[in-house]
Order: C-alpha cells, then sequence, then structure tokens
C-alpha cells in the first residue's frame, strides 16, 4: 500500500508516511492532499468513464472474490455496479469522500492496507500510459482517505479498550 502511494501520488515515503499518520479531517484539510485533488484530470477521467467502468465490471468481481475468500471481508458489494456508479457519481461531483469512508467502515484497517495495491493494479491492463496513470492515480487519492480513516478508527478502538 505505502508504495501505491508514493508511486501513483508522486509522495515522498516521509511525505506518505505523514499523511498516513494525520487523522480524516486533517487529511482532508491538508493542503498536499487537497493539491492531489486539484491536480486530477477530471475531464479525462470523466471522458473515459466508459473504459474505467467496463474494466471495474470485468475485473472487480475476481477482486471481491478475493476480498472475501482471502482477506475474509464479509460485507462485499454483489456486483461492480455500485463501486462503478459510486466513483462516476463521484467524478461528476454528486458524492462525497465522506460517504465513501462510511461505506467502507466495516472493513479492517489491515485488509483494507492489503487490498489497495490490488485495487489500483486493476487498471493495469488500460492500454493508453496517460488514462491508465490518471484512473491510478485518481484510485490511489481515493484510497489514501480510506486507508486513513480505517487508521484512525483502529486507534479510536484501541483507545477505547
Amino acid at each position: 500500500m505505502f508504495d501505491t502511494f508514493t508511486e501513483y501520488l508522486h509522495l515522498s515515503p516521509a511525505q506518505t508516511e505523514k499523511l498516513l499518520s494525520l487523522n480524516l479531517t486533517d487529511l482532508l484539510d491538508s493542503p498536499a492532499v487537497l493539491q492531489k485533488l486539484s491536480e486530477l484530470n477530471t475531464e479525462l477521467l470523466r471522458e473515459t468513464l466508459p473504459t474505467a467502468g467496463s474494466i471495474l465490471a470485468s475485473h472487480l468481481p475476481p477482486f471481491y472474490e478475493w476480498l472475501k475468500t482471502e482477506l475474509k471481508i464479509e460485507r462485499v458489494p454483489d456486483s461492480p455496479d455500485h463501486t462503478t456508479r459510486w466513483v462516476i457519481n463521484f467524478l461528476n461531483n454528486r458524492e462525497s469522500l465522506i460517504k465513501l469512508v462510511e461505506l467502507h467502515r466495516s472493513v479492517p484497517s489491515p485488509a483494507l492496507e492489503r487490498a489497495i495495491p490490488r485495487l489500483v493494479g486493476l487498471f493495469d491492463s488500460l492500454e493508453d500510459t496517460t488514462t491508465r496513470r490518471e484512473w491510478q492515480t485518481a484510485i490511489s487519492a481515493l484510497c489514501l482517505v480510506l486507508a486513513v480513516a480505517a487508521r484512525e478508527q483502529t486507534l479510536s478502538v484501541a483507545a477505547t479498550h
């Protein structure tokens, strides 16, 4: 996961570590994260949604199966439709990062962190380098938010026990 963030978000190891140590509110207010999100080529992402949608439709079912069998995640979508629709709505400013976090609260931090490189790797089959990198960067940015939220939740649960 760490390498995924440094590679696709173009962060140094120290920057990645610092961002992962923040709480969710501080991460979402972080100038570094705001800059990364503003640098996303949302026009290209919107233009290539059909391509990304077909990749998600074909690659998410085996990914979901891996989540269930390998990582023992119980709440996994039945189909890729929900994920694809969420990404489309997010890019069209109809979904929020907070909603993304809420949808993934039940996923334990270690499982989430193991799944991130594999999820980002779903886009390896995109032939156009620019499009592939942009999707991998966008998914990495969304996963960074999830990773920070999961770590924060783990710390919160540990503090109450």
